[in-house]
Formats: structure tokens, C-alpha cells, sequence
């Protein structure tokens, strides 16, 4: 129960009924507030106890005192999916074991606030082009993973609060948006804003319905659902006023690539960045949720709209209760958070973006920032050939360098956007008629986010001209955008083992890192889905689709792309026409319940989950015994890190798909063999994300990604790291967990080096995980993406950034020192900076240099005390008065 020092509780009444709340407008100084601060406030007000959240934590909010000051946020709900859950569940189901094994009740550990679980990264393209590829695909999937499956069954009887979302309703987000997100939560008779923390970075899609969400790490959500509030910074706004409208031919994704890599450039890490202005109202919600869900790749904590009529619009089209509309109305009105164009709010930083000046755009060959005109792809692609050494084209009529090998129309971010997908199935349409047919070496796919997608596809007539172009149903999952697109066509497959073709990818994903769509292609764009088409239709990233033809009619006459472009009025029209609110409520009606196949699984029952010393999938993770072995107890002081070495030198923009990969595992890799080894066919080695319930697998894939570049090893793929020896008079190259064992054995901690940008990407906890497992100590970069690096404290893991100017190259650090970093020893705390010392193993040259610590809160340096927040919820757990004795 709030203290309520402000006086703020009040009774809100709306013609849906009437509920209490905490009154913004009762803290002076909030009028001016972003919408995200005043969401913000309003969890303080509700959270007040005088320790966790006190008065001076909500004045601190409302006089934007940013970056500098600590709060404890308590998010409404967790939000969760299946490749990042398991192992929250494994860690979940360890802890307990944890807990028995001290004597105490492992029903301790459980769920206080409710958590979803969506089962959506885990099917793969493995058939597609055919009117039964979604069954097999399913049909694959359930032979694959069945035993997670049980496991999350298991998981959703044994904790109170967490519901599982089966396989094959679709992408996380998107039911997130259309079904899940309340926008105004009521619970025991109090309204207040839905908030989410999620372990996947997407998470903030919902940003774009006005509710306040963000990715974090698996072991950051653990300690959500167990009640912990998530410890941050307050965090600056960067308000981003939209003005004008897009131009025709100009669709939302151009204006999202635009957006990613304007907000790139300023630097947005850490910030929330809103929208506001004039050209808000003329931006729908589909629009906004596609911005919003590309927020981690623009490096930003959120992306948010605050609320207005065309909020109320779309939860009454996606079958939300009137009464619950007209109570987000009026809470929204009552607490200051409806939309005025005329309202400037005190935002940090400002720009604008003119939607009028958004042109056709892709964004690759590898990050999600570099945007490129669509004019320009074929440059792109011929300079990306020139740097890897491919200047010359091979192969006669099949593929060649630069070939589209993958034309997906999948992700949550785009098919999300009803636009979009009519424009893709009217370009199909015209396409067809005019008798164009897609490249055999292209693979096709279309994997919607929801299961309205189709049916209003299907009721447009616009899903025949997609499946003649090879476009059909291949499942409602992440599919290709999050790594599952299963083996390329054979006859490119054979040139790029072969030949070394280089080929490309075109997705409307919203990730094109090096490795993560499919180990074999290089090249990988980012592109609106009727743009995938069309290149699809064009066999080759290499090509100016503004003035090359897509190809030729039977009559032999050229096609253009602009031949086939539909107009604003056709795609509005067909949209009108085809979507209702039944769709969704219908849809919607079973989505808990499952197909045949979730409903046929047997699962485990109890408190305790019976691990199975034989399984390949589900091992209990060795955090809390790793963590006991490095000495971290409560009470103890720190202690320097001495005669460390270093496993990696990285460079810019490494990402989590760079440290722990999540597509397909690759048959001759280390974690490929150990599986063979234990009798898992090829077919069934599965992704390294659906193996995370697996700790050796992920410990022997970390690092692992063939795109990861390690300076100690030059000209060789990811996956290789150098033992310098005792003395550092040896050179010994192995793969990574090989040489990481070797200076465990020897007693040798580890560090990483890398530069800006360290940890882009994913949310995935794994990352850190797997550092932790090969013995890392500490990561030394010139910059961490937020939610990496707290992933990182939280596995005990010092990060420490390199001084302003500073970097391994400017400090002359090669990886062949042994390092000291000392300032540690002796203290319950560790300090702002930090004594680095790199003692040249060849030369004995040494180099001194300080670093900051960032543990940036204070909750930060207590999961840290205590080796790594599992540590910290164990102890928690065992010196609870009256619960964690059974």
C-alpha cells in the first residue's frame, strides 16, 4: 500500500463504472512532463513505501532531473517468449532446487505479478511454396521441441501468475497489441497505465498503443515476476515532432528506416524517445507500433506515442469491450495523457521529421541504421562484393553473386501493418498478371504475426496471387526474421558451398546482422513487403529497382516496378473493405487453449521440475555453484582481478547475435558434434535459440558466430580465440570454450575488449550467460548497449567502458597482456573508476590506464555483491521470514 504522500488517490469515474487511482496532476511540476515520465510518476505514486520508491524518487521525475537519478519502476506485467522463457524457466525451476536443497519451501520462488508467455520463435521455414507447408512446419516443430513444450506446460502449472500463449497464434508483439496490451490495466479496483518489461527487445512495439514497455534480460524479468522492481536511471526523452504526411508510394517502413537510422546518428542509447506534434494524429496505429517496434535497433529504451482518438479507434476495430475503451478515455483525459498537438511537453532533446520527405528506402547489407535509398541496393551490394573480394559474377543462368536467395515477408514489425501487406498482395496481383514469375533460386515465405493477417488476405482475395508467386503460408511465428528460414534452395545452397557465392536476403524483419538469418547468406536487407516481393521477382539484390525492369511479360516487354505499384486509394479501399472486429475476436477467442498437438502434450506436475540427466534440451543451469566458485557471498568485500587475459578483442557494433548466436546450429560446429555425439540426427540439431534450456550447448556456440571478427585471430571465423600459455611464450589457436577451459584450469580470469556499441541487438540474457560461463570476469568497451550491459552485472560480469577518447587500438592493446584491474579489493562497493594495468606479454611493455564501472544504480551494486542477480534472489528467498523455511 502507497504512503501516498501527495494526497493523489483519487475516484475516477467514467459511464464504464468508476475506479481509484493516483492523480499525476497532484505533484507540482508535471504538466510539462513527456507522456513517459508521466507514466512514470504515476508508478511512483502507487509504489511509495519510503524505502524502494520514496518521495524524493517522484520529485525527481517531475523536476526531469535525468541520467542522474535512481528509480525503482515496478512494471504491471512481464511479457515473455518461448526461446528466451525456457531458460527463464530453468532458472526459475534451479532456484528452487536451490531453495529445497537449503532446507527451505521452493514454492518460495514464485510468480507475484502476471507474466504471458507467447510460444512464437521456435517453428522454422522448412517447407514453404506449398498449400501444406504450415502443417509440416508445425508438424516439425512439435517433433523438435516437444520437450520444451512440457516444460513450458510444467512451468505454467507450477508458478501462479504465468500464462503460456501456444504455438501457431502468432508473434508475440502482435498478439501483444491486438489482444494482450490493456493500455489501462484495473486490478482490485485500481486503473492504472499497463506497463511491461518483456524479454525480447521488441517489446516495445506496444509502445505505439501508448503503453509503456521495454526489453529487458531473462534474468531481469526473473526478478519482475518475483516482484523486484526494475532499477533505472531516470531516463532522458528525446521528442521527435512528426509533421506532414507520407507521400504516396511511400510506406510506413520507409519511414521506420528513415527514423532508425536518423536516431542512430544522434544517439539515443539509454533515452525514450517520443513522438509528438501535429503529424502524430495523422500517423495510425499500425504505423506507430511499426516505429515503435523498431526502438531497439534505433539503440533507444522506448519509442512511445501517448494516447489519442486513433488509440480508442483501434481497440474497438481489434475487439476490445466498449466499456474498457471509454475507461481509457477517461483515465487518459483525467491524468494528462491524451495527445494535444498544441503541447510542447519538457523533452531533453527535440528534432523533427517530415514524413513528407521519407523516400523508398531498404536498410542493409548488415545493420538496421544503414539506410539506403532504393535507388542505390545495387551499389550497396557491388561494394559489399568489392570488400569481400568478389568483384567477378559467377554462374550462367542460375544465381550470382548478389542472387536474392530469401524473400521472406515475416516479422511482427511489418505484418503488423494491414498497408503494407495489401500493397504486397496487390503488387503480387499485378504481377501475376502480367505474367511475372519469381527465380527458382529464391526460397519465399510469408510468415504473418497474426492469424488476422490471413484472413483478411483471404477475404481481399489477394492470398492465390501471393501463393502463385510462391509467397504462401509457411506458419504464424519469427520464422526468417529471427533466424528459423530453414535451408536455402538446393541449387543455391551447392553454389554457395561450391562456388563461394555470396547471395542475399530480403526480409521485413527488423534484424539483418551478419549470421542471424541464415549462416550461409551474407548479404542481408531490410525492406517493406511489397519491396519484397519485388525483388523477389528481380532474382538479385543487385539492381536499381527504380529503373532496371523486374522483368519481362510473355510478350517480352519489360515490367517496372512502378507498372505494378498499386495506388493509396486501392490499398486504402481494400483494407476498409476486409477488416472487421470480428476478425480479431475471433481469433482471439481460444488463443490460451492450443491445437491438437499443444493439447496432446503430457507434462510434468509438482513444485520441482525432475531434470533429465539424458535430455539435450533441458539441463539445470550451473549459475548459483559458478557464482558460489568465484567467492561472491553477502558480506563479502570485492576483490581485484588479477593476472587476467584476454579472450577477445572486438571491434564497433558487436552484437548479441555476434556473442550467442540464435539461427540454425551447423552440423560440424562444436555444439553440433556434441549433439551428434549423444545421438541427434542432422535434421534435428535445431536452432542454438530453441537449445537455450541447454547450458553446454550455448556454452559451446558462444562466441561461435562465423560473422564475429576477433582481433587476436585474425583472417579466421568467429569461434576462435589464442592461449598465450602460463608464460606467454606459447600461441595456440582452438575454438573459444576449448581455450576458456584451459584458463579456468590454470586459474586465469578472463576479460573481453571491444569497442562502441558492445552488445547491439537482442535482449537475449544468453549473451551475458554464455560470457559468464567461459570464465569472463569483466568486458572493457567504449560503449554498451543498456540492455546487454545489464545483462552482464547480472551475471556478475564487470563492465567497465574505456575513459572518453580512450580504446584498445588508442592504448595500443593487442589481447597478448595479462591485465590487472584493481580499486576493487576490500571495498562493499565498487567505486566510479577503476585502475587498469596491461603488462605486454612479449615485451613486458606495461600500460596503465582507468575505466569507469558501470554498475549505474544502486540495486546494481547489490546484484553484483552478491555474484549475479540469482545469487541475490536465492538469498532473498532463504531469509524471507516466513518463506523460504517450509
Amino acid at each position: 500500500m502507497s504512503i501516498d504522500s501527495h494526497r493523489s488517490r483519487r475516484r475516477l469515474g467514467s459511464t464504464a463504472g468508476s475506479a481509484e487511482y493516483f492523480h499525476i496532476g497532484a505533484v507540482p511540476g508535471t504538466e510539462r512532463l513527456p507522456f513517459a515520465h508521466k507514466v512514470m510518476v504515476e508508478n511512483l505514486l502507487r509504489h511509495e513505501d519510503g524505502d524502494l520508491v520514496t518521495e524524493a524518487d517522484i520529485r525527481a521525475v517531475a523536476e526531469g532531473r535525468t541520467g542522474s537519478h535512481e528509480i525503482a519502476f515496478h512494471p504491471s506485467r512481464v511479457f515473455l517468449h518461448d526461446t528466451n522463457g525456457v531458460p527463464v524457466l530453468t532458472d526459475l525451476a534451479a532456484l528452487r532446487d536451490a531453495v529445497a536443497e537449503h532446507g527451505g519451501n521452493p514454492a518460495a520462488v514464485d510468480g507475484v505479478i502476471p507474466a504471458e508467455l507467447t510460444v512464437d520463435h521456435s517453428v522454422s521455414t522448412d517447407f514453404f511454396a506449398r498449400p501444406d507447408a504450415p502443417e509440416l512446419n508445425v508438424r516439425r516443430e512439435y517433433e523438435r521441441n516437444a520437450e520444451r513444450y512440457r516444460f513450458l506446460k510444467w512451468g505454467q502449472q507450477a508458478l501462479g501468475t504465468l500464462k503460456v500463449v501456444p504455438p501457431g497464434a502468432g508473434i508475440m508483439h502482435q498478439i501483444n497489441v491486438e489482444h494482450l496490451a490493456r493500455v489501462v490495466e484495473v486490478r482490485d479496483g485500481l486503473a492504472f497505465p499497463d506497463t511491461v518489461a518483456g524479454t525480447d527487445s521488441h517489446t516495445t512495439m506496444v509502445n505505439g498503443l501508448s503503453v509503456l514497455a521495454w526489453g529487458v534480460g531473462g534474468i531481469e524479468a526473473e526478478a519482475a515476476m518475483l516482484g523486484q522492481p526494475v532499477s533505472l536511471l531516470i531516463p532522458p526523452v528525446v521528442g521527435v515532432e512528426l509533421v506532414g504526411e507520407l507521400r504516396p508510394g511511400v510506406t510506413a517502413t520507409d519511414l521506420v528506416l528513415t527514423v532508425t537510422e536518423r536516431m542512430r546518428r544522434l544517439g539515443v542509447v539509454g533515452r525514450i524517445v517520443e513522438f509528438f506534434g501535429a503529424g502524430v494524429g495523422s500517423t495510425g496505429i499500425a504505423t506507430r507500433c511499426t516505429l515503435a517496434n523498431m526502438s531497439p535497433e534505433f539503440g533507444s529504451t522506448s519509442a512511445i506515442f501517448p494516447v489519442d482518438g486513433r488509440t480508442l479507434d483501434f481497440l474497438r476495430l481489434t475487439g476490445r469491450h466498449e466499456d474498457h475503451v471509454r475507461l481509457v478515455e477517461a483515465y487518459a483525459k483525467e491524468q494528462g495523457l491524451w495527445h494535444d498537438p498544441d503541447h510542447r511537453p519538457r523533452f531533453d532533446e527535440t528534432l523533427v521529421v517530415d514524413l513528407g520527405e521519407i523516400t523508398p528506402s531498404l536498410a542493409g547489407p548488415r545493420r538496421p541504421q544503414d539506410r539506403i535509398d532504393l535507388a542505390g541496393t545495387g551499389e550497396a551490394v557491388r561494394g559489399a562484393l568489392a570488400g569481400l573480394g568478389r568483384e567477378e559474377e559467377t554462374g550462367g543462368d542460375g544465381p550470382r553473386d548478389g542472387a536474392v536467395a530469401i524473400a521472406a515477408i515475416t516479422s511482427c514489425t511489418n505484418t503488423s501493418n494491414p498497408a503494407v501487406m495489401v500493397a504486397a498482395g496487390l503488387l503480387a496481383r499485378n504481377a501475376v498478371r502480367r505474367g511475372l514469375r519469381v527465380e527458382p533460386w529464391v526460397k519465399t515465405s510469408l510468415a504473418p504475426g497474426s492469424r488476422v493477417v490471413v484472413d483478411y488476405l483471404e477475404r481481399a482475395g489477394l492470398m492465390r496471387d501471393l501463393e502463385q508467386l510462391g509467397f504462401g503460408l509457411v506458419g504464424f511465428g519469427c520464422m526468417t526474421c529471427i533466424g528459423n528460414s530453414g535451408a536455402l534452395v538446393p541449387e543455391t545452397a551447392a553454389a554457395v558451398e561450391e562456388n563461394g557465392l555470396v547471395v542475399a536476403s530480403v526480409t521485413s524483419g527488423n534484424r539483418n546482422f551478419d549470421g542471424r538469418i541464415n549462416n550461409d547468406v551474407a548479404l542481408n536487407f531490410l525492406a517493406s513487403p511489397p519491396l519484397v516481393v519485388a525483388f523477389a521477382l528481380a532474382g538479385t539484390a543487385d539492381a536499381d529497382l527504380t529503373a532496371d525492369p523486374l522483368g519481362t511479360d510473355p510478350d517480352g516487354k519489360p515490367v517496372m516496378l512502378a507498372d505494378l505499384w498499386p495506388t493509396e486509394a486501392e490499398i486504402e479501399a481494400v483494407v476498409s473493405r476486409s477488416i472487421e472486429p470480428s476478425m480479431y475476436t475471433e481469433v482471439y477467442r481460444t488463443l490460451f487453449d492450443g491445437d491438437e498437438n499443444w493439447q496432446g502434450l503430457t507434462a510434468p506436475e509438482g513444485a520441482r521440475f525432475a531434470w533429465d540427466p539424458d535430455s539435450v534440451y533441458l539441463r539445470r543451469p550451473p549459475f548459483l555453484d559458478l557464482a558460489a566458485e568465484r567467492g561472491a557471498a553477502e558480506g563479502a568485500a570485492h576483490r581485484d582481478i588479477v593476472g587476467a587475459r584476454a579472450l577477445q578483442v572486438l571491434g564497433d557494433s558487436v552484437t548479441t547475435d555476434h556473442l550467442c548466436p540464435a539461427g540454425r546450429i551447423p552440423s560440424e560446429s562444436a555444439a553440433g558434434r556434441f549433439l551428434r555425439e549423444r545421438g541427434v540426427r542432422v535434421r534435428d540439431l535445431n536452432t542454438y535459440a530453441s537449445r537455450r534450456g541447454n547450458w553446454q550447448v550455448m556454452k559451446l556456440g558462444g562466441l561461435a558466430n562465423p560473422g564475429l571478427r576477433n582481433g587476436m585471430t585474425p583472417g579466421l571465423p568467429g569461434g576462435k580465440a589464442v592461449d598465450l600459455g602460463p608464460d606467454g611464450d606459447e600461441r595456440t589457436v582452438d575454438d573459444v570454450h576449448v581455450i576458456a577451459d584451459r584458463h579456468r584450469d590454470r586459474g586465469q580470469p578472463l576479460l573481453i575488449i571491444g569497442g562502441r556499441e558492445y552488445g547491439t541487438g537482442s535482449s537475449r540474457d544468453w549473451a551475458a550467460k554464455v560470457t559468464s560461463l567461459l570464465g569472463v570476469r569483466a568486458v572493457l568497451a567504449e560503449s554498451f548497449e543498456r540492455i546487454h550491459r545489464s545483462n552482464l552485472v547480472g551475471m556478475g560480469v564487470l563492465a567497465l567502458q574505456f575513459e572518453d577518447g580512450d580504446s584498445a587500438r588508442g592504448l595500443g592493446l593487442t589481447g597478448e597482456e595479462e591485465y590487472a584491474v584493481t580499486g576493487l579489493e576490500g571495498r562493499d562497493e565498487v567505486p566510479e573508476r577503476l585502475s587498469v594495468t596491461a603488462r605486454h606479454l612479449g615485451t613486458g611493455r606495461v600500460t596503465e590506464f582507468t575505466v569507469r564501472a558501470r554498475l549505474d544504480t544502486s540495486r546494481e551494486q547489490l546484484y553484483y555483491r552478491h555474484g549475479g542477480l540469482l545469487p541475490y534472489i536465492l538469498h532473498r528467498a532463504l531469509s524471507a521470514p516466513g518463506e523460504g523455511r517450509g
